[in-house]
């Protein structure tokens, strides 16, 4: 190997560090304000519903603006949106650290938002572009890594700033990361190319004001239910958008979402492969806490720990395992990450509330060691399956199938889990009935009992893709 190419070797690495710092930066961050939301609302002297909007407007806004940061990524150049989108974040932190007042801290989550948004939109197509189909398992395994340390350490920092510290140092941590990623990135970054394509803005705005609305229905039916008017009006508003950005998108000369990337049979196949594992993955993470803590009788802090274990997992195996499949073959690999994730849902529906610490600890593992397993590699087949110039529109729709995954498994999992808990109490519940255990235990069954068979179709549609593309290449 001469001069020219061990540079080439190391800078590459070095892209990936900047790449994965970010990712890692966006998921601790909202692990931390997750942790820090009790703290938060008596501190601002606002109720617990409102504070959660510190939370949506995040992740609502993420959703609304990933598409539109793939595209522009695309034309203006992913490195460079991956740029404003670290500035925008950083400086949006700063501005969080010093909010007064919960109207301020939404406001600037809301441009923290955009910021996460426009990087998240086009790390896996700076990856992909970088490295070569032998290697870029390797390094999306590693960017998987990134995102499960982050979320791992998340919950225990934040417990410690805020127990020493203002709730404002759970923003203001970001600064000086964000500040060195930046500083990395105008060095290392590789620069893309201007073309001269058109930017939907019709479509940026019918697809943000779907998203927006049709997330903010899905979180308001938690508190109104799905009798509010209001939530109904937002609901069928919300389709109605997606239906006419649809239709304006087939007939646009350069939309912004290009849907023939769909026709792509193996693209669409593995990002609805990777919808289910994120569906079922959040639906499970939304209830393990509160069987802890209310059935277990465990301690917040104690909970907070055994949280460590699935992040833990997957950030030592998924590098590992993104290495694998770039030997063994992808398809096979995201075949047996979701047999294992079927079995630990399976084996979780078995619990109740006499079960062993150990057997949760042993469903838990089997559940972070599938998802080890499936993520990087059906990550390294999505971006694999579309040409170059298309790499920022398939890593944001990517990022965007693991947001709505993440939503629908919240939403999911708490309906059914309240429907069956109502079912077997006989009257109406919506929150955690003490002294009945079994309540909760019986609707958590259901859940996961769900769960299972969501991974078996899942698994159905896998062996399909493998099947497909024997044919495709026989």
């Amino acid at each position: 190997m001469n001069l020219l190419e061990k540079n080439k070797e190391h800078s590459k690495w070095t892209v990936l560090f900047v790449v994965v710092l970010m990712s890692f930066m966006a998921c601790v961050d909202s692990s931390i304000v997750n942790v820090a939301l009790p703290t938060m609302a008596r501190k601002l002297s606002v109720s617990m519903a409102e504070i959660e909007w510190v939370v949506a407007s995040y992740v609502m806004v993420i959703c609304a603006s990933l598409l539109i940061f793939g595209r522009l990524g695309d034309i203006k150049g992913k490195s460079r949106i991956f740029k404003i989108g670290t500035i925008l974040f950083t400086f949006a932190s700063l501005m969080c650290g010093l909010s007064t007042s919960l109207t301020m801290l939404v406001i600037f989550r809301i441009i923290q938002g955009i910021g996460a948004g426009a990087y998240m939109a086009n790390n896996q197509g700076i990856i992909t572009q970088i490295f070569s189909k032998e290697e870029r398992g390797k390094a999306l395994g590693i960017l998987v890594s990134g995102v499960a340390l982050g979320n791992m350490i998340g919950a225990p920092v934040g417990g410690l700033i805020i127990s020493s510290l203002s709730w404002n140092y759970i923003f203001l941590v970001n600064v000086p990361i964000g500040i060195i990623a930046f500083a990395a990135g105008l060095k290392v970054l590789p620069k893309g190319k201007n073309n001269d394509e058109e930017f939907d803005v019709k479509g940026a705005i019918l697809y943000s004001i779907a998203i927006m609305l049709l997330f903010g229905s899905l979180i308001g039916e938690q508190q109104f239910g799905y009798k509010n008017l209001v939530i109904i009006m937002s609901f069928i508003l919300s389709i109605f958008c997606l239906i006419v950005f649809i239709v304006l998108q087939k007939n646009m000369k350069i939309p912004l979402l290009q849907l023939e990337i769909f026709k792509n049979g193996l693209f669409s196949l593995s990002l609805f492969c990777a919808f289910v594992s994120f569906v079922c993955l959040s639906a499970s993470i939304i209830i393990i806490p509160f069987y802890l803590q209310d059935t277990l009788k465990m301690s917040s802090s104690a909970a907070g720990l055994f949280m460590i274990v699935q992040p833990l997992i997957l950030a030592l195996i998924s590098p590992a395992s993104g290495n694998l499949a770039d030997k063994m073959g992808a398809e096979i690999q995201t075949l047996i990450g979701l047999i294992f994730m079927a079995g630990g849902f399976l084996f979780m529906a078995s619990l109740n509330e006499h079960s062993f610490f150990i057997n949760i600890v042993l469903c838990v593992a089997f559940i972070a060691l599938g998802q080890g397993i499936f993520q990087p590699a059906n990550n390294s087949l999505i971006m694999s399956t579309v040409p170059k110039h298309k790499l920022g529109i398939a890593g944001s729709v990517n990022s965007l199938v693991r947001n709505l995954g993440q939503m629908v498994g919240i939403t999911l999992a708490t309906t059914i889990l309240y429907n069956f808990m109502s079912y077997k109490i006989g009257y109406r519940v919506i929150n955690y009935v003490f002294g009945r255990d079994d309540v909760f235990v019986y609707g958590m069954k259901h859940v996961y009992i769900v769960l299972v068979f969501i991974c078996c179709v899942g698994i159905f549609f896998t062996v399909f893709r493998i099947m497909k593309k024997k044919q495709i290449n026989s």
